[in-house]
């Protein structure tokens, strides 16, 4: 009995226990559902509900006439909702079979069976949301849209995408380094610069964490729509871009160079046309990861001396006429020898030839004779010109200029003629350009630009107008001197490769020796360049060329870096007709004196062309003729009826010297003789003598010159 009511007292002990235990469960659930709901509600939300960014569509950036140079191709991520559609589970089947025979054609990577699988997998555990394919293009994303279940769009078939955007160079390599990217945020180039301009105002939109670490939208259309960034109009031809890096690159082959530059800027305006930089890679190939045209701050060796002999020439201590003992291409300052490239012809030379023959003694000379006792004024003259200023660029990497100070603690008494002839400072390409620039364009500094506008939607937003960093660096008296040495260097100097141009072309080549890295001791590895403008006469266009580290065994500036200029110059000369002269017009504006040649031919057609050109022309003693010779080379033409075409159709061979051979083969063939051609050009010589008798199907050889 007792062991009896002790069983019962466990009995019920364990009830209670365990009603208790669900009393708690249940009051736990009311505590979260009723006094802790919002929370886990919001909590759950957070974990599973997400604000995703939508980037905007970036801009464009095109060249001056409009070329794409940076586009952002639209890609897409495609989904599949397999609940969405109203067909039957055997209706789906059989659609999601042909729907999987589709894909697979469009993206053969994935088997027929691997899609059907996937997509009666989705259905079947009632999966909303099913990857079909990442990235897919425009053009695959309006194929996909003729699919079955997916054609009857993204309410009834469930057919989702979302746009991503990836950026794209169209042409590859050509301006790359300048074009640039912003990355990791350093920025580089254009896209670095304008970064904010091109990648416009990003959008959100919602969305849910399903199983698998799946995300869809919680909405089919966005909570805020991005909107499109701003196009970049470059002031870049990629026409002469890509004649710049060819001849650049074909230049840095043949004389196994390290790397180098090429810029070619408008004079007036200070737009960069094209900015080619290569740096060797390997072996075998060149490519653009460095903008050593803004980045490279370095000596510049003997284009510097055009800087030099300007400074003198404002502080009227020298002028061209004035003479320098040269010696024999030797001299010391304080121990340390300054030496000439090859022996001087003459040991007494005018400042114009030190500057054409580019005499590292003659400029030391004339500077020292000229500063020693204040070199200090030297210094200051140098930077009025703004040599020792930054450019202030539109793309961030300007390398920083620096002219050394007679207060600084590395100027020695050595510096002065050692600055004079190019060394002991440093400078960068653009920036000395930017000089050359300013003497073509009669003293007036202008800012380099690569950006022309801004657009939205074709519209334009923000243009960017020439900037004058100086209007007159010096005095036209020494702007003309330095253009007449500039001019002097390619006609009688070390540039004469491109004395026979079909334009003139004014200039300075650059010799220079690079410093080692860590010790800064000059080294024998050098640095060839180009630096002019052209036309000489009117200069429309400046350009520098810097190859460093040829290898091969030349190094001269002239022989290394001025047929690349010459390229580049022959390129633009050729394709821009504004900067050509006309051929019947003289510096005056009048007619030439000297009439274009007008053949022997038809009346009519020579009345045509000659009223055309304005030529005056006098009319034939016989209008009776359809055939005319011509006659007089000075102020007008005077036609005289030939009476050919008369003289054909009675039988008789006319004289045909100096018309062209298509006039004389339409006569002659449609008169019954066989004609037969030598050589190029007008009737020179005719096998039927003029006046003879011929008959039908005669034929008849006309020698041509």
């Amino acid at each position: 009995m007792e062991a009896k009511k002790d069983m019962m007292w466990r009995v019920y002990l364990v009830y209670i226990l365990m009603s208790v235990f669900a009393f708690s469960i249940i009051t736990r659930i009311l505590i979260i559902n009723v006094g802790q709901g919002d929370f886990w509600k919001a909590k759950a939300a957070r974990m599973t509900i997400q604000n995703d960014t939508i980037h905007a569509v970036r801009g464009n950036i095109f060249d001056v006439n409009g070329s794409l140079l940076a586009t952002s191709l639209p890609y897409y991520d495609v989904s599949i909702d397999p609940l969405a559609n109203p067909y039957s589970d055997d209706e789906f089947t059989k659609e999601a079979d042909s729907l999987s025979t589709c894909m697979t054609k469009l993206f053969p990577r994935k088997s027929k069976y691997d899609y059907l699988r996937e997509l009666l997998r989705a259905r079947k555990t009632e999966d909303r949301y099913l990857d079909l394919k990442k990235d897919v293009s425009f053009k695959e994303l309006q194929v996909m849209k003729t699919f079955p279940i997916l054609r009857l769009g993204k309410y009834r078939g469930g057919f989702l995408y979302i746009q991503t955007n990836k950026r794209e160079l169209p042409f590859k390599w050509l301006a790359a380094r300048t074009i640039g990217y912003d990355r990791g945020g350093k920025p580089v180039g254009l896209e670095g610069a304008y970064n904010t301009e091109l990648k416009g105002v990003i959008g959100s939109r919602l969305m849910r964490k399903i199983a698998g670490g799946v995300r869809m939208p919680v909405n089919m259309d966005n909570d805020i729509d991005p909107q499109d960034g701003e196009d970049l109009v470059s002031t870049i031809d990629i026409n002469i871009q890509d004649v710049a890096e060819h001849a650049l690159l074909t230049q840095l082959k043949a004389n196994n160079a390290s790397h180098g530059c090429a810029v070619l800027m408008e004079v007036k305006t200070g737009q960069i046309k094209a900015i080619a930089n290569l740096s060797r890679k390997d072996s075998l190939n060149y490519n653009e990861d460095f903008n050593w045209a803004i980045g490279q701050s370095r000596d510049p060796g003997s284009t510097f001396k055009l800087m030099t002999l300007m400074a003198a020439m404002e502080d009227h201590l020298i002028s061209i006429g004035d003479t320098v003992n040269v010696g024999k291409g030797v001299v010391q300052f304080y121990g340390v020898s300054i030496k000439d490239a090859h022996e001087p012809k003459q040991s007494r030379m005018t400042v114009k030839q030190v500057f054409e023959e580019s005499s590292n003694v003659g400029t030391a000379k004339l500077i020292y004779r000229s500063y020693s006792k204040n070199p200090q004024k030297f210094i200051d003259r140098l930077n009025s010109f703004e040599l020792n200023h930054t450019l202030g660029l539109q793309i961030p990497g300007e390398g920083v200029p620096r002219i050394k100070s007679t207060k600084d603690k590395d100027w020695s008494g050595t510096s002065l003629p050692w600055i004079a002839h190019g060394y002991e400072l440093n400078i960068t390409p653009l920036q000395i350009l930017t000089f050359y620039n300013a003497v073509a364009n009669n003293g007036k500094m202008v800012k380099p630009m690569m950006v022309k506008e801004l657009r939205k939607h074709g519209q334009i937003v923000k243009t960017f107008p020439t900037e004058v960093i100086n209007p007159a660096i010096c005095s036209q008296h020494t702007i003309d001197q330095a253009k007449e040495m500039l001019e002097g260097v390619v006609q009688e100097g070390t540039a004469q490769n491109l004395k026979k141009s079909v334009f003139k072309i004014a200039g300075k080549t650059g010799t220079a020796q690079t410093r080692a890295e860590g010790s800064g001791k000059y080294e024998k590895i050098y640095q060839a360049s180009f630096v002019g403008y052209f036309p000489a006469e009117d200069p429309q266009y400046s350009c520098i060329v810097v190859i460093n580290a040829p290898s091969n065994g030349v190094y001269y500036g002239g022989a290394v870096a001025a047929p690349v200029f010459k390229e580049i110059a022959d390129k633009v000369f050729a394709t821009n007709l504004e900067i050509h002269r006309g051929v019947n017009v003289s510096g005056g504006g009048e007619m030439s004196k000297v009439m274009p040649v007008i053949r022997n031919g038809n009346l009519n057609a020579i009345r045509l062309v000659a009223a055309a050109f304005h030529i005056p022309i006098s009319q034939p003693e016989d209008g009776g003729s359809e055939w005319v010779t011509t006659s007089g080379r000075t102020v007008s033409v005077t036609l005289t009826s030939g009476k050919i075409d008369q003289q054909l159709k009675a039988g008789t061979v006319p004289n045909l010297s100096g018309m062209l051979a298509k006039d004389a083969l339409y006569l002659l063939e449609n008169n019954g003789l066989k004609v037969k051609l030598s050589g190029s050009g007008v009737v020179a010589s005719q096998s039927l003598a003029a006046g003879a008798r011929y008959q039908k199907d005669a034929q008849i050889i006309l020698e041509l010159l």
